[in-house]
């Protein structure tokens, strides 16, 4: 533990977008070939864009928002009996027959692993009555989570004018989608008995890529070859995504390899910083200050972050746990990063 003095220093690292990070040179970006790309931390921080904003079709990585609608709305152990308009998409399947039965978390499975236009219809008409419904439904969340440039006709994912997004808004949705338990348990499954078949999963990184836990595969001749994918590496998770990308496998790789050779995520809370604070008539002669809620963010591996925490040089007792005792600001190139309430971390009674 460190224990620091009132108006302490220390310097550490932190993180901006990639504009502010001088250490990161241009030449040292991966060459693409995507149209568009995207690379973001947990919480959809961008760090790297390749025209982020541009809005493309994105094929099956529409199925994302399908199956997070389809957890936030639905039971995942409810029965949905297969109906004869639900059978027979176009594209990839797992080959529903009318009047079988499956629970809506099978569906999921069928619709993740791989990529079930079949099931996409099928949970988007039970969950919302119709497409159209669903449709509205996953529009009204991407416009929730901040997709500013992102817009649903269909739950699969195939081509129809004015069904689009972008990378950047797709690494957003794929970071929500992560913090999902039900989500995050489907997608990272390498394969999976549902009806009586294996389903294997699309996403080659699973098993071909240290620290993979999920992604999604999407391709039409129109959108191109589309992949969404998310890696964590102890402790650290990058979210990447390409558009149009005709070596989408080679290009992830790329550049999860170098987020991680430039990025980490740290945690500050009170396990790593810790003040004392002399206490004036107590039965205790200092009472300790500590970050009320921990900051977690993403470093930059050769900057230097100034922690500045602001404190009364003395309190009188008696003092309570939990109450405020200052504030911790984090400073990267004298700009302000972060800042959090500093709390006293005991109880000291009057002496």
């Amino acid at each position: 533990m460190l224990i620091l003095r009132n108006w302490a220093i220390l310097f550490l690292a932190a993180a901006l977008q990639l504009s502010c990070f001088p250490s990161v040179k241009a030449e040292e970006i991966p060459e693409l070939q995507a149209k568009s790309a995207a690379v973001t931390s947990r919480d959809g921080q961008l760090l790297y864009g390749l025209e982020p904003d541009l809005m493309l079709p994105i094929a099956s990585t529409t199925k994302l928002m399908t199956a997070l609608v389809v957890i936030e709305n639905c039971d995942l152990d409810q029965p949905v009996e297969i109906q004869p308009a639900w059978c027979g998409a176009e594209g990839s399947s797992m080959y529903l027959k009318p009047g079988e039965s499956y629970s809506v978390r099978e569906l999921l499975t069928g619709l993740l692993l791989v990529s079930g236009n079949d099931a996409a219809v099928a949970l988007a008409e039970f969950c919302g009555g119709s497409q159209d419904a669903f449709a509205a439904m996953m529009n009204a969340k991407a416009k929730s989570l901040g997709m500013r440039n992102t817009h649903y006709l269909n739950p699969h994912g195939l081509n129809e004018a004015g069904h689009y997004s972008t990378a950047r808004d797709l690494a957003i949705l794929m970071c929500a989608c992560m913090e999902n338990p039900a989500f995050a348990e489907t997608i990272r499954l390498r394969n999976a008995e549902v009806g009586g078949q294996t389903l294997i999963n699309h996403n080659k990184l699973l098993s071909g890529y240290s620290g993979c836990i999920g992604g999604k595969t999407g391709y039409t001749k129109v959108a191109g070859r589309c992949l969404v994918s998310c890696v964590e590496r102890e402790g650290t998770r990058f979210v990447c995504v390409t558009l149009s990308d005709p070596d989408d496998w080679n290009d992830h790789i790329k550049l999860f390899d170098w987020a991680f050779s430039h990025f980490e995520e740290r945690v500050f809370g009170a396990e790593e910083l810790q003040y004392q604070v002399p206490v004036l008539g107590g039965s205790e002669e200092n009472v300790l200050a500590v970050p009320f809620e921990p900051l977690h963010l993403l470093v930059p591996k050769d900057q230097e972050l100034k922690v500045c925490a602001e404190l009364p040089f003395f309190v009188f007792a008696p003092v309570l746990e939990g109450d405020e005792a200052g504030r911790l600001t984090l400073y990267l190139q004298d700009q302000p990063l972060a800042e959090t309430t500093l709390s006293y971390g005991g109880s000291v009674p009057v002496k």
